[in-house]
């Protein structure tokens, strides 16, 4: 069976990580979390102070960190879901490292399109990644001023309800 990269994107809060986990277990796989990932480096200052001068730091750098762990999966056969807020570049990156390992990518969106909604998930949440911090519903304001969602999606899931009425489609997508 080819192993499958499976790629759950969108902004804090629309249920990345709800939908990852879920998948996960269809799959039987792991999930690697982009702030799992980074909250590894948290207690480097040194490391935090070098992010800061790289442009866009933290995000290329922990996105290198998931591909590469991907890759690794991908090589032992087994599939693997990503976690994160990925734009454009971080799809392609993904679905580059899929195909370069002979694997298959599935790329799935998530969105919350009540602003309620999604501002009390945010604020009712506490998810205790060590090292890591929790949002505030501003930072997540001003991310999604900046947020485009990518073209190159597999399934786009408006969670505002529950993503229980996708799961038919999104099992069909992860079918071998």
């Amino acid at each position: 069976m080819v192993p499958t990269l499976v790629l759950v994107t969108g902004l804090p809060g629309t249920g990345k990580s709800t939908v990852a986990a879920a998948v996960a277990a269809e799959l039987r796989c792991a999930v690697i979390g982009h702030d799992w990932a980074m909250s590894g480096l948290r207690p480097y200052p040194e490391l935090q102070e070098a992010l800061g001068r790289i442009t866009l730091g933290h995000r290329v750098v922990g996105w290198s960190i998931l591909t590469a762990l991907a890759r690794a999966e991908l090589r032992a056969g087994r599939g693997v879901v990503l976690d994160g807020v990925a734009r454009a570049p971080e799809v392609r990156r993904c679905r580059h490292c899929a195909a370069s390992e002979s694997a298959r990518s599935v790329v799935v969106a998530t969105s919350c399109s009540d602003p309620a909604v999604h501002r009390a998930r945010i604020e009712g949440r506490r998810r205790d990644i060590p090292e890591w911090y929790e949002l505030e519903w501003e930072q997540v304001e001003a991310s999604a001023a900046n947020w485009e969602q990518p073209d190159d999606v597999d399934l786009a899931m408006d969670t505002v309800a529950g993503w229980d009425a996708r799961w038919p489609e999104l099992r069909d997508l992860l079918a071998p």
